[in-house]
């Protein structure tokens, strides 16, 4: 069977086809469409089938490759981990502006947000919070597979962190528990601890939000990601907890994505 072929027998999008060709061929991408005439083995064509066939069942791209870029890196993911966003690289670019010289990131999963601010802010400390055991695994992973040192611990938010830092950055759990996106695409493979932040999806942040002020040095930011029509009330819960300056600011799609506040000085 040739290449074009076996594109045209899976029973997926041909981006995604392509995609995964490339990976079980290790061919490039390119490679694969400027030789669509070229006979496949049977092992690639068996490797193939199988990759083509996890995604026809809905599997997210990202788990079968075992990898996503964000922000410039190539991170390990698998179902243990939330797959990280384009959208979220707008909470990176904001915590760049500001460069801080310590970074906590909250809910690492992967260690997408604490890695690339690190790789960008090679002098900063960072230190990376985790509640799941097997998300920490993978962030510590990419941490070594990048060569970046950021200190990653166990715990729940602001659980095993004892100190202030000039930033504090988070991408929590914003879903509402019945929310029915939860029921489709990618977000039915992936971890629901990382996804649903309770009735109103705000739980997490009201948890953020609170501990801020005792973990931000003076003129510190907070930084949180949220979901669409949410910027209002995360404002609310920013200004409650004392913080001021609030802003929110638009991902590349126009959508409110990332609210913020700053300690007085």
């Amino acid at each position: 069977m040739t290449v074009v072929e076996a594109l045209a027998s899976a029973r997926i999008d041909a981006r995604e086809a392509r995609l995964l060709l490339a990976e079980a061929s290790g061919f490039s991408e390119a490679s694969v469409l400027a030789h669509p005439e070229r006979e496949l083995p049977q092992e690639i064509l068996s490797r193939f089938r199988e990759m083509s066939e996890r995604r026809a069942r809905g599997e997210p791209v990202a788990y079968i490759l075992g990898r996503r870029e964000f922000y410039g890196l190539s991170l390990a993911v698998n179902p243990a981990v939330l797959i990280p966003r384009p959208e979220t690289e707008l909470l990176v670019e904001l915590a760049l502006e500001r460069n801080p010289a310590s970074v906590l990131d909250l809910g690492t999963g992967c260690g997408a947000v604490a890695l690339a601010i690190k790789r960008h802010l090679p002098r900063s400390r960072v230190i990376a919070v985790e509640a799941s055991a097997a998300a920490l695994v993978v962030a510590r992973h990419n941490a070594a597979n990048l060569g970046l040192d950021v200190e990653l611990r166990h715990g729940k938010w602001f659980e095993p962190v004892a100190e202030r830092f000039a930033l504090i950055a988070s991408n929590p759990p914003y879903v509402a528990q019945d929310d029915p996106h939860l029921r489709d695409g990618d977000l039915r493979f992936e971890p629901k601890q990382a996804l649903v932040g309770g009735a109103d999806g705000l739980d997490a942040i009201r948890v953020i939000a609170r501990g801020a002020p005792t973990h931000l040095t003076p003129g510190g930011w907070l930084l949180v990601e949220h979901g669409i029509g949410q910027e209002d009330a995360v404002r609310s819960l920013l200004g409650s907890a004392g913080l001021e300056d609030l802003r929110t600011w638009p991902d590349l799609s126009g959508i409110a994505r990332v609210s913020g506040g700053r300690l007085e000085s």
